[in-house]
């Protein structure tokens, strides 16, 4: 695995490929685990050739405290990349990303940045367009690969590719879980041996509000995981919602196909999750 951190670097080594071979992506900000690695192995099972990029992209965050907590760990990213098969790794610092003097788009993303993460982190999305559209600007991939942890940031890239026009494929991964249903995610490795012990308790509220979405009522859904969540010491919700799918509108009642996304606080490490209503 060949990695780079410069521009000039990145674009001499495309260069080889593009055109010979399909580029896919995976833009991560480090700290990988195995739901990052499931879409590194995507890539390459789609025969192409895998760039991944690790950088905290200081944009997206709207609490500094949160960038500062964001957990930084590059050699064992780079070991974890080389085991499973990434081909060039691109590691910019800000100044490269972001050069002085050089104008940054803003996007209007609509409602899609006013609900949910857009309502509770202002400006994050603003952010994520913002690195994602540098990013695909930097690596022009065929294919782009994202997780559906993050549903509504895969909604947004969707949307920015529409509006840039942008000739890449986003390709979304599953949510990859531990054994207990705790989403994979960067942040878990900032919780303490007794807050880990605890979390597990989050998919398995999900699971049992959609149910009770779907045979009772969206309140009830909504009344269990209030209970269920804030029963627990430490432990706050931010926010459960159901929405549908396709618009992340709130659907009159709940059905099969919908989304039950949830927001919440052990600690001070915020962890979000969604499942898709059977």
């Amino acid at each position: 695995m060949l990695i780079v951190s410069k521009i000039v670097d990145l674009e001499r080594e495309l260069a080889r490929i593009r055109g010979k071979q399909p580029i896919g992506f995976v833009p991560t900000m480090g700290a990988l685990h195995a739901g990052h690695l499931s879409l590194i192995k995507q890539s390459l099972e789609n025969k192409c050739f895998t760039v991944c990029s690790i950088f905290v992209n200081p944009t997206q965050f709207n609490d500094k405290g949160d960038l500062d907590r964001y957990p930084r760990t590059p050699e064992l990213d780079i070991s974890l990349l080389k085991s499973t098969g990434c081909e060039l790794l691109f590691m910019p610092e800000a100044e490269e990303v972001y050069p002085k003097g050089t104008p940054v788009p803003s996007f209007d993303l609509g409602y899609m940045e006013t609900i949910l993460e857009g309502a509770f982190r202002p400006g994050h999305f603003k952010g994520v367009a913002q690195v994602v559209n540098r990013l695909f600007e930097l690596v022009r991939p065929d294919q782009a690969f994202f997780g559906r942890k993050d549903f509504q940031q895969l909604m947004i890239i969707r949307q920015l590719v529409k509006m840039t026009g942008r000739p890449v494929k986003i390709i979304a991964g599953e949510t990859v879980r531990e054994a207990d249903g705790l989403a994979m995610s960067s942040r878990n490795r900032l919780l303490s041996i007794e807050q880990r012990s605890k979390v597990g308790i989050i998919y398995k509220t999900l699971l049992t509000a959609g149910k009770l979405a779907k045979e009772h009522s969206i309140a009830a859904a909504s009344a269990f995981v209030e209970s269920e969540i804030n029963g627990i010491q430490a432990f706050r919700l931010e926010y459960f919602e159901i929405r549908e799918a396709e618009t992340l509108l709130i659907p009159t009642h709940a059905r099969a196909g919908n989304i039950a996304l949830i927001a919440m606080f052990v600690g001070k490490i915020r962890l979000i999750d969604n499942i898709t209503i059977d």
